[in-house]
């Protein structure tokens, strides 16, 4: 101890000394400053040198720091705060949606839906080769398939393929054209294995009425055109716009070895399918890439440890890229519960068909990968939505966490429902729950689409942001962008109020501001395995930073939706500036 202790003394005084010798060349002052490091007060004053922060606190003490010529801005006690990090945004696809027919969750009549596909096939929006395309629709519609049908496979479409694609890119409807051109017939619904057959809908002799899920789906996607070099360069430059904007500076991509409309459910990598990885690289080239981006590349459900060398023959090709890294994969468990497709895995069945939904990965097995990852230094980000899925999911983690104790932090995102008796699994394995708690709203999804489907216990712990919380999981903002908005304030709102148009969703799993403060700093820069360079304002971590427009502390809950970003700072560097 005796010759430890000046050794420690030596340290600290000679860190003070850099310090002291250092010299900002940003300066802001006058804030209203949250730093994401927990027990910190909210602080006055940033210095910023060299891209990285050099210090956080008095305007007094910043002040001292700030070197002849460096940039200094007035805060005007506005609220600085770290860049905002999305947890799980597949953001290339979110910016060819901002140019393509989307109907954004609109409900409207099949007429009217009609009128605005014309309009879309003649301006091109909806047009994909020969194909017509229309995402955003809202789960409600899928109880109008033979309407569809009525409208959709005579006159002037009765030739012309055409597919309407779910909010959630797990469901949709493809007309008879269409149908026909992806090879989806009685005979292949008749081959599916019984557990499958659902993702086909079809009728009493297994001719298909065009519903689709899940893998029923991706072989219609796999028919759209694949998007040239140049529309995915432009649709990614859109995206880093768009989070600029709303102040995320990170997001987790969750399949970047795959490329828009590839089959996710189905995919089975090999070195070559490198998705929109080239894309990242190529913005990064341009100097365009004002973000750090997270890829996780998708491994199939049923993958062996012995898969994972393919994926790291990707891996291998796309180090060294600035702002983009690698840190591990994702896998499917199961689909999604809303009525008609129920594909997530629950432990008690949908009550109309005493089915429990498709289990994509093998409990038996599942831990092997996941340990097998784990031991390579990956982290795997699991898809998660029904209660058994959840449930095996931490099964295989745990087998992860018995075989060694890593320090990884594994996440399952979504967690739509969750059994009370994993609550208390999170902390101890050390799981992040990725959360897109935009969803946790009582509308037409959670009310009309799931409710009558589910049990009460299931039904009453839908996204339950604060039983997880109370039992000490980490929760992680995420939105699943485009699947919708990737507005944090908006996610920020709905998991402080569970207010939606048809009530509240449990107001007991409400969670306060502040947890969702640092869901989208510092809890989502672990989620991406880049805590020790983002998510909080600390010495030495890169300088991403945003200005907002109101108190986001003070202003009632209903004003935290509203809030706007009025700059957005990537490494000390401005990269947006809201106009006056």
């Amino acid at each position: 101890m005796r010759r430890f202790l000046p050794k420690v003394l030596s340290a600290a005084l000679a860190f003070s000394s850099l310090q002291a010798m250092a010299a900002a060349d940003l300066v802001l002052l006058n804030g209203k400053v949250f730093t994401a490091e927990p027990g910190q007060p909210l602080a006055q004053a940033v210095a910023v040198e060299n891209g990285k922060i050099l210090k956080v606190g008095s305007n007094a003490e910043i002040k001292a720091l700030a070197e002849s010529g460096a940039k200094t801005i007035d805060l005007g006690g506005r609220v600085l705060m770290p860049g905002l990090i999305d947890s799980h945004s597949h953001a290339i696809m979110g910016g060819l949606e901002l140019a393509s027919a989307n109907m954004a969750s609109e409900q409207v009549s099949l007429e009217e839906l009609e009128q605005r596909l014309r309009k879309w096939r003649d301006d091109g929006s909806a047009k994909h080769g020969d194909i017509l395309s229309v995402g955003g629709m809202h789960s409600s519609y899928w109880s109008q398939i033979e309407g569809f049908a009525e409208r959709f496979n005579k006159g002037e479409w009765a030739e012309q393929p055409l597919v309407f694609i779910g909010w959630d890119h797990h469901t949709g409807w493809a007309n008879d054209a269409l149908l026909k051109h992806a090879g989806i017939d009685a005979a292949r619904v008749r081959a599916l294995p019984e557990a499958e057959r659902d993702t086909i809908g079809h009728r009493a002799d297994l001719s298909p009425n065009g519903f689709l899920a899940d893998a029923g789906l991706d072989p219609v996607l796999a028919k759209l055109p694949a998007a040239t070099d140049a529309e995915l360069l432009h649709a990614a430059q859109a995206a880093v716009r768009y989070n600029n904007e709303l102040g995320i500076t990170a997001w987790m991509d969750p399949a970047a070895n795959a490329a828009p409309g590839a089959a996710l459910f189905d995919l089975k990598p090999t070195e070559k399918t490198v998705g929109v990885l080239p894309v990242y690289k190529a913005l990064a080239d341009k100097g365009e890439l004002n973000a750090h981006v997270a890829a996780l590349l998708v491994a199939h459900p049923k993958s062996t440890p012995a898969d994972l060398a393919t994926l790291d023959k990707v891996r291998q090709q796309f180090q060294g890229i600035p702002n983009l890294s690698l840190p591990g994969i994702k896998i499917f468990a199961d689909g999604v519960p809303e009525y008609p497709a129920q594909t997530a895995a629950m432990i008690d069945p949908y009550s109309n068909s005493q089915k429990r939904g498709e289990l994509l990965i093998d409990p038996a097995h599942f831990g092997e990968l996941v340990s097998a990852a784990d031991q390579r230094g990956w982290l795997v980000h699991i898809h998660a939505l029904g209660d058994r899925a959840v449930r095996e999911s931490l099964n295989g983690i745990e087998q992860a966490r018995k075989d060694r104790q890593s320090g990884i932090a594994h996440s399952i995102t979504h967690l739509q429902m969750v059994n009370p008796k994993e609550f208390a699994r999170f902390k101890p394995l050390d799981v992040i729950a990725s959360m897109q708690l935009y969803w946790a709203s009582a509308d037409d999804v959670t009310i009309d689409l799931v409710k009558p489907y589910i049990n009460a216990l299931a039904f009453h712990y839908q996204y339950p942001a604060h039983s997880l919380h109370a039992k000490g999981a980490t929760i992680a903002g995420a939105s699943d962008w485009p699947v919708t908005t990737p507005n944090p304030w908006y996610a920020i709102y709905q998991a402080v109020t569970r207010k939606g148009p048809k009530g509240v969703l449990n107001e007991a799993e409400r969670i306060d501001r502040e947890t969702m403060f640092y869901a989208y700093t510092r809890n989502a820069a672990r989620t991406l395995g880049l805590e020790q360079q983002i998510g909080s304002l600390a010495p030495g971590k890169q300088a991403d930073l945003i200005l907002l427009d109101r108190d986001v502390f003070e202003v009632p809950a209903q004003a935290l939706k509203d809030t706007q970003v009025l700059k957005t700072f990537f490494a000390g560097r401005e990269v947006y500036s809201r106009a006056e």
